[in-house]
Order: structure tokens, then C-alpha cells, then sequence
């Protein structure tokens, strides 16, 4: 209480009320992205653990937890990330810009080296080996879309033509340019859609959108008509019946398993795709498990999880505080999206097979760690984070305002001070008029008062003498 007014005192403003704190009022879009992204990340363990275990066991291994132990390990870690991203904020990020899009360049190109980068399936995209394995490709997708909002944010004209985009559009073709020569061809494509939503964001001209579409329609055309594998991926997709043994063998296992899940599914645990049809079942193709074990419920909860999370991080982005955080924002959320559709649209047959993992779902530990540091950043734009740019050299630095009671006592003052001296500018007028009303010489009115007023006397005499 205010002990002059009587009425409640004005809450003092502290660093727990300050946007970003940790006791700042959280909006509706950080719970909703952090419950949408718990959500995914449970069902995912529970869904790698059920279309593992059983290949697993008979595998190498012979742990039917193998790949649920090492899910839940980077699951941890990631929440770790995301937590510290979260709390500390964008601007350090920021500020590690540029380090990070040269440390995925150089660990792009490392891993094309024969002897350093792992192959699988005639294909180099690891580093390490065991528990410790680095996939150069997740890491650069996150780099590309910090690369692209920091640039972006920086100097809004570049999106004012294709030319001065270039050095943009040059980050982003080298970046992806090494990405398929690993080769990885469904990475480079989320990548390249995820830096096309950062443009159309910053306020790209649809026109010059358009163009570019063309360009990378026509280089992903080249890419598959240079590669036979691709070729017969895209043939399995247009067709699949002509090669159901090749090309087409996966896409039609993941038919089945879909249509053999119905409405409510067979049960979880209860896939025979998994075991003996489906390859790669807890990676890649772990939608079709869903499908067939929790049927079309489960695919459309599915669904509903990535709606809700890409819902929470586009109204981040048009609530975040600086032109950063927006494009951040859209960026994060477009990467997690785009890849979860390319992912889906594969298993359901409306897109060739890319090998792109489901996002927080299918087992992938480069691919937790770093989605999972994609929503931490969201978050820290959700509580009010802010990144502005650093003042030019040479510019003075603004102090702060400060108020004190000093300056608010000088202020009475002068406001006393004033009031007096109004009043004495008052008073001297008035005093001025009355002393004018006084020496005013008589005129017409007053000479007419006058002579009403001796007729006024005449008239009583005359009563009085008759």
C-alpha cells in the first residue's frame, strides 16, 4: 500500500520480471511447443523400441533394448541442450554463427574422406565410430538456418533481387552440394526447402522464388538421372509393381503394413513388417510401423502432434521482438516440418524414398541432438529472447536512463517554483486592471447616473413643498 494514497503500491520492476528470466510469464506458444515436442519424443522411444527389439535380438547385438537405451541416452543429453539453449538464448549462438557454419563445412568435407568418414550402404555420412558417431549433415542443416537468419536480418536487401542473394544462395549450394556428394540427395532437399521458407519470410518477391524453384526442379532432375539407384527409387515410386522384389519392394511393404493396420491398428508390439519386410523399420520407415501397430488413429495423432508444434512456432515468429527471432523462428519450424513431410509423404507413397529420419520419432542420434537444439532456440524466442546487432565501432555508447528521486524532487520544485511565480504574474495583472478601473475618466454612462440621480432628487422636493 502507498502510505500517502492509501492505493496498492506499483510492482517494482526486477530481474525476475525482465523478458527472457527464469521467473517471466511463459506465453501459450512455449507450452504448447514444449508439450507438442515431449509428446513426439515419447512416442518415439516407444515406437523405436517396438520396431527394434525384435531385430535387434536376432541381430548382432542380441539386446532387444539396444536401440531404446541408446535412444534414450541422446534423448537426455538433447533435453540438456535444449534446456541450457533455452535459458542462456539465441545471442551466443549468434555470435557462433559463423564458427559453426565453417565447423559443418570442414566436417562436410572430412567426411568424404576414405578412411575418416564411415560407409553404409554405399553411402558416407558418419564420423566416429561405437556410441560416438557425428552425422556432418544434421549439423550443417542447423548451421545453414542460423547462417541464413543472421544474414538475412542483417541486411534486408538482400532479398530484394537473385542477384543480391548470391552470397545466401552461394552458402547454400555448397553446403548441399557436399551433402550429395556423400550421397545424401533427401537432406539436401530439406535443407534447400527449409532456406526457401527463410526467404519467403524475410520478404523474397515470389517472382524471384519461382526462379529459383526452377533452378533446383531442373538440378535435382541431373542429380537423379546421374545416379542408377535413383533412378530406380524414382521408378519404384511411379511404379512399383514392375520391380516388387527391387525398387519397389520397400514402398510396397509399407502399403501393407499401412493397410494392415486399419482404423485402430493390430496392437503395439504386434508388427510383422518390422521383422522380416520392413527395412530399416526404426529409422526411415517407422511411420509404417505406426501405422500397422496403432493403425490410422495413430497416424493421425501423429499428425496432429507436428501440426500443433508447427502451429506453437509460427505464432512464435510473429510474436518474437526483432526481425532475428521471426526469421529464426520460421526457419527452426520449417526445418522440423519440411523434413517430417518429406518423411511421411515417403512412407505413404506420395514422394520417392529419401532416407530422411522422422523428426523426435525415428532413431537417429546426430538427428535428436540437433532437433532437439532447433527447439531450444524456439523456446528462448518464445520467453522474449532478443539478438540485437552490435553497435558500429567508433559509435558512441548510449547510457542508460536512469530515474532518480533526485531529479523528481528537482522537478516539484520547479513545479512549485512556477506555480508561484504564476500566481504572482497573476496577481500583477489584476492588480494593474483595478488601479485602470479606478483612474478610468467618466464617459457617457457615468454622466447619465448622474443625471438620473438629480432628477431623482427633484422629484422629492417637489413631493415634499406640495
Amino acid at each position: 500500500m502507498s502510505p500517502r494514497s492509501g492505493h496498492p503500491a506499483p510492482a517494482r520492476r526486477g530481474s525476475r520480471g525482465r523478458a527472457g528470466s527464469p521467473g517471466a510469464s511463459r506465453p501459450i506458444e512455449y507450452s504448447l511447443l514444449l508439450t507438442a515436442t515431449l509428446c513426439l519424443l515419447a512416442f518415439g522411444v516407444v515406437m523405436v523400441f517396438s520396431a527394434s527389439s525384435t531385430t535387434a535380438l536376432l541381430g548382432e547385438s542380441g539386446d532387444g533394448a539396444y536401440y531404446l537405451k541408446r535412444t534414450a541416452l541422446f534423448g537426455v543429453l538433447g533435453l540438456l541442450v535444449m534446456h541450457l539453449l533455452a535459458v542462456r538464448g539465441a545471442r551466443p549462438m549468434r555470435a557462433l554463427t559463423p564458427l559453426v557454419l565453417a565447423g559443418s563445412i570442414v566436417l562436410l568435407v572430412v567426411v568424404l574422406v576414405p578412411g575418416i568418414g564411415q560407409e553404409v550402404n554405399g553411402a558416407r555420412r558418419w564420423i566416429g565410430a561405437g556410441l560416438i558417431q557425428v552425422q556432418p549433415s544434421e549439423i550443417a542443416k542447423l548451421a545453414l538456418i542460423l547462417f541464413g537468419a543472421h544474414v538475412l536480418a542483417a541486411r534486408p536487401k538482400l532479398v530484394a533481387g537473385i542477384g543480391p542473394m548470391a552470397p545466401f544462395l552461394g552458402v547454400v549450394a555448397l553446403i548441399c552440394g557436399l551433402v550429395v556428394l556423400e550421397p545424401d540427395l533427401g537432406t539436401a532437399i530439406v535443407a534447400c526447402l527449409a532456406a526457401a521458407m527463410l526467404l519467403v519470410a524475410a520478404g523474397a518477391r515470389l517472382r524471384d522464388l519461382a526462379l529459383l524453384g526452377a533452378i533446383l526442379g531442373a538440378v535435382v532432375i541431373v542429380m537423379i538421372a546421374v545416379e542408377p539407384y535413383r533412378m530406380e527409387r524414382l521408378t519404384g515410386f511411379l511404379n512399383p509393381g514392375t520391380d516388387p522384389g527391387g525398387s519397389g519392394f520397400q514402398a510396397i511393404q509399407a502399403k501393407i503394413a499401412l493397410g494392415s493396420g486399419g482404423i485402430l491398428g493390430t496392437g503395439l508390439g504386434e508388427s510383422l513388417q518390422k521383422a522380416f519386410y520392413l527395412p530399416e523399420a526404426h529409422t526411415d520407415m517407422i511411420a509404417a510401423v505406426i501405422g500397422e501397430e496403432l493403425g490410422l488413429v495413430g497416424i493421425v495423432g501423429l499428425v496432429g502432434l507436428y501440426g500443433l508444434f508447427g502451429y506453437a512456432g509460427l505464432r512464435i515468429a510473429q510474436r518474437a521482438r526483432d526481425r532475428y527471432g521471426k526469421l529464426l523462428a520460421v526457419g527452426l519450424t520449417s526445418l522440423v516440418l519440411v523434413q517430417a513431410v518429406v518423411n511421411l509423404f515417403a512412407v505413404l507413397g506420395l514422394a520417392p524414398l529419401t532416407g530422411v529420419p522422422l523428426p523426435f520419432v525415428s532413431y537417429g542420434n546426430s538427428s535428436m541432438l540437433v532437433m532437439l537444439a532447433a527447439v531450444g532456440l524456439l523456446l528462448n524466442v518464445a520467453r522474449g529472447g532478443t539478438v540485437g546487432m552490435a553497435a558500429p565501432r567508433g559509435a558512441p555508447a548510449r547510457a542508460p536512463r536512469r530515474r532518480s528521486t533526485r531529479g523528481r524532487a528537482d522537478g516539484r520544485l520547479g513545479g512549485v517554483e512556477a506555480d508561484r511565480s504564476g500566481r504572482r504574474s497573476a496577481r500583477a495583472p489584476a492588480a494593474k486592471r483595478s488601479a485602470r478601473k479606478v483612474a478610468k475618466p467618466k464617459g457617457r454612462n457615468s454622466s447619465r447616473g448622474n443625471r438620473g440621480t438629480r432628477g431623482s432628487r427633484a422629484r422629492g422636493r417637489r413631493r415634499a413643498t406640495g
